[in-house]
């Protein structure tokens, strides 16, 4: 593992090694007194670097020590070999957190990275104390987004082209994004940590097959699922899905679209809070 000299203030990066490749991972510390035994592990969505998801860690008490990470082939991290799946992620996920020295975290997923955790979640249960999903469903088996909805998901130029996003915003995210399209590129870092589209497209193959749905009753964490009611992306039927299968599940509902945790993180750290301090 090794260490960089000079990460922004308050945080660790760190490249670590698992699969013979190097994952970006990012961490900051619990500070203050009181400091949580249980780091929170965060999972991001697709195609953006964990850079995306800084808002919601300022607005996350400091006394939570919190663990991000760049998937193969986005941001920071190594362009992997070949496609990988999933359940191999997860698995890999399991060995950063053991690179870190951590035997038992808090798991938050967000959009794609709802599904990682759910899996996280499903295969390693002993190292997942709480779970939160945040615009996320239960991947092959869900309610889709339209057809026009899929088609902008396929491509990468969400994150890389900031005119583009402006373009496609209300459509695809919803929420106050109806109204003000011009502040996704931004929540998106859309034109920054550009890299090779092989890890936008290693991304969506990952899920190929993959769903969560019958094994959902074999998630034993206390889980907190977050939903919008107007996520083009995901349809809010599919937080009641999620919601039946796992046993000790609550749901959330605000009135936002699929980029409402990024836009507005005060809120969703406050509910997020209150969940895993219950």
């Amino acid at each position: 593992m090794t260490t960089h000299s000079s990460p922004p203030a308050g945080l660790e990066e760190h490249d670590v090694l698992v699969g013979g490749r190097a994952l970006r991972v990012v961490r900051r510390p619990a500070s203050g007194p009181g400091a949580r035994r249980t780091p929170l592990l965060l999972c991001n969505g697709i195609g953006a670097a964990t850079d995306v998801l800084d808002p919601l860690v300022a607005a996350l008490p400091a006394d939570l020590d919190i663990i991000r990470f760049d998937p193969p082939g986005i941001g920071g991290s190594a362009v992997p070999r070949m496609p990988y799946h999933l359940t191999w992620m997860a698995h890999r996920l399991g060995q950063v957190l053991t690179r870190l020295g951590v035997r038992e975290a808090d798991v938050l997923g967000f959009s794609w990275g709802g599904m990682l955790a759910q899996q996280l979640a499903i295969s390693r249960r002993r190292r997942v104390r709480k779970l939160v999903l945040a615009a996320t469903g239960p991947g092959a088996l869900m309610i889709p987004a339209s057809p026009r909805v899929m088609a902008v998901m396929t491509s990468p130029k969400r994150h890389q082209d900031p005119s583009y996003v402006d373009a496609v915003a209300a459509r695809i995210y919803g929420g106050s994004l109806r109204h003000h399209p011009e502040r996704a590129a931004a929540a998106l870092g859309a034109g920054s940590r550009r890299g090779p589209m092989r890890g936008y497209y290693y991304q969506l193959m990952a899920l190929s097959g993959w769903t969560s749905l019958p094994l959902l009753p074999a998630i034993t964490a206390d889980t907190l699922i977050i939903a919008g009611d107007d996520d083009p992306i995901v349809p809010r039927g599919n937080a009641t899905m999620l919601h039946r299968g796992i046993r000790r599940s609550q749901v959330h509902r605000y009135p936002g679209g699929h980029l409402e945790l990024l836009l507005d993180p005060e809120p969703f750290a406050a509910e997020i809070d209150r969940f895993l301090r219950s």
